[in-house]
């Protein structure tokens, strides 16, 4: 316990090292349910956070999952995905999915479930709802000769001023070398001719504060000045302001966006209180994304110590960019974290290499597309189109390696003009390898600038099903195929469902069961 109480908030987040604790011998009870629960004292609970004591549920926080598993604990599911999840082996953290062990709230969807959840605890008289902010100081300490300057100037007699309004914005100086200080101040402190100016004051000799603000501070409003870069009399225009904002798609990593956007959007709302910006335009972002982390194949994250980097110029040489691009986008959801699977990656240059020679076997084809061929094609465009929107890349290359099989399993010839609208939603995954496919067919121009193909409804034939996908007898996820989908193409649906993946995994292939139009079962054993 003493170990754990001197170690920092920095030390307790690190999440590659084994986390420890220890029993106290206490139990607390359940407000709601007055079930007793252990008091652990652990190493991994930080100070700063609420209280310093929290509610551990293994089944879905990632961390308390690993001390749960570490220590024997009980790892009880509160929220049940639609399909299925192996807790035991990994938390699941999202919130798509129905309450279970939850008391008066069960079978809810999970997100009603939080709102339900603190209704009733106002009911009964344990809690009331309220917005917590957990903000932190703005950390100003790392100094670069680039950062922006503070328009302060400071005077013996006077102390400190601002620097006129007519004076901004003050620029930094241009100069040769930006050595930094052996004092631990900013580079332009060694830039005299700069430092030295006149009190605005007094008009008495001055100094310019010479520390400059951290790189968050530029990032706070560029996006304002995409919209009107080349104007030398205000930030941005109103009209053109009014025409681009919000941002439409925010992406970047949890961290970028939880601090990034946060301050940002402070600075936003400052300028939109003093009519800086349109006053129909409050908000600067329309929606905000997070995308996951790959890790590497031993399921840390990369890091040299580790030695388990992935270097994209040597899969490049190997796989070809449109390979490396794919895996990336079919690795998992978006927002995912996922370790580096080179078997994976090979399956995805497979598909690619496919699709090459199904193309080269048909290119020159001058046969109308039969009905079948046309409505795998033009139900492509829609699973594309609504995947792709939805930023569910993985499934969009899933409905692709789908279509490929049926048009393959077809054995009929497929004419260039739907081999065209294949290759155009293809683009946006693999330009390389549809641009050069696009010239196969004698197409011009840049297939990633042609007009993107429309969905026909009327050429859509209800052929699927919709079958049960099995692990050892064990439901993980379901699929949609055509009716009397040959194996092949069932099993390609399949084992691209990421919950079924992941229960194949690492492990041997004893058979597949395939029920034809209901259940594929694959029975597999070990690691």
């Amino acid at each position: 316990m003493e170990q754990a109480r001197r170690k920092s908030d920095l030390e307790r987040a690190e999440t590659s090292r084994e986390k420890t604790g220890v029993y106290t011998g206490l139990n607390a009870f359940h407000p709601t349910t007055g079930q007793e629960i252990p008091i652990w004292t652990s190493d991994f609970v930080l100070l700063s956070y609420g209280t310093g004591a929290i509610m551990a549920v293994p089944a879905h926080d990632e961390r308390d999952h690993e001390f749960a598993l570490q220590y024997g604990l009980p790892i009880v599911p509160v929220i049940i995905p639609e399909d299925g999840w192996d807790f035991p082996t990994e938390a699941y953290t999202g919130l798509d999915g129905i309450t279970e062990n939850s008391g008066p709230i069960d079978g809810l969807a999970a997100r009603e479930a939080i709102l339900a959840a603190i209704t009733y605890l106002e009911e009964i008289g344990l809690g009331e709802r309220a917005v917590s902010y957990h903000l932190r100081d703005w950390i100003f300490s790392r100094q670069h000769y680039w950062g922006e300057p503070i328009p302060m100037i400071y005077c013996e007699n006077c102390g400190w001023n601002p620097v006129p309004e007519d004076q901004l914005p003050v620029l930094l100086p241009e100069v040769q070398a930006y050595k930094p200080t052996d004092t631990g101040e900013s580079p332009l402190a060694n830039i005299t001719e700069w430092v030295n100016t006149t009190c605005p004051s007094c008009g008495g000799p001055a100094r310019r504060e010479t520390d400059t603000m951290p790189n968050w501070a530029g990032s706070n409003w560029y996006f304002l000045r995409y919209t009107d870069p080349r104007n030398d009399q205000t930030l941005a225009s109103m009209e053109k302001l009014d025409y681009w904002m919000p941002v439409d798609v925010y992406i970047g990593g949890d961290e970028h966006n939880t601090l990034h956007l946060l301050y940002s959007r402070f600075i936003y709302q400052f300028l939109h209180d003093i009519g800086a910006v349109p006053a129909n335009i409050p908000e600067p972002y329309a929606k905000r994304l997070s995308h996951g982390v790959i890790l590497g194949p031993d399921g840390f994250r990369m890091s040299k110590t580790r030695g388990n980097i992935i270097v994209p110029e040597e899969y490049i040489e190997r796989v070809g960019a449109d390979a490396l691009r794919c895996y990336l986008m079919f690795i998992g959801p978006f927002d995912a974290t996922m370790a580096w699977n080179e078997r994976a990656l090979m399956g995805i240059k497979r598909f690619l290499d496919r699709l090459e020679r199904f193309v080269d076997a048909n290119a020159k084809t001058t046969q109308r597309t039969g009905q079948k061929a046309r409505a795998a094609i033009n139900r492509l465009v829609r699973q594309v189109d609504e995947d792709t929107a939805a930023f569910k890349f993985n499934t969009s290359l899933a409905k692709m390696m789908e279509a490929l099989n049926t048009l393959e399993d077809l054995t009929q010839p497929v004419h260039p003009n739907e081999l065209r609208d294949f290759l155009t939603v293809l683009s946006p995954y693999a330009p390389f390898l549809a641009q050069a496919n696009w010239e196969k067919l004698g197409l011009e121009g840049d297939v990633g600038l042609t007009h993107w193909p429309s969905y026909d409804p009327e050429l859509e034939v209800d052929e699927g099903v919709e079958m049960a996908v099995q692990v050892n007898g064990k439901l993980r996820g379901t699929i949609h195929v055509e009716r009397d989908a040959p194996e092949k193409t069932v099993r390609a649906a399949a084992e691209a469902v990421e919950s079924v993946a992941r229960h194949l995994e690492g492990k041997q292939l004893v058979k597949v069961i395939l029920v034809p139009n209901r259940t594929i079962n694959y029975v597999v054993k070990g690691e």
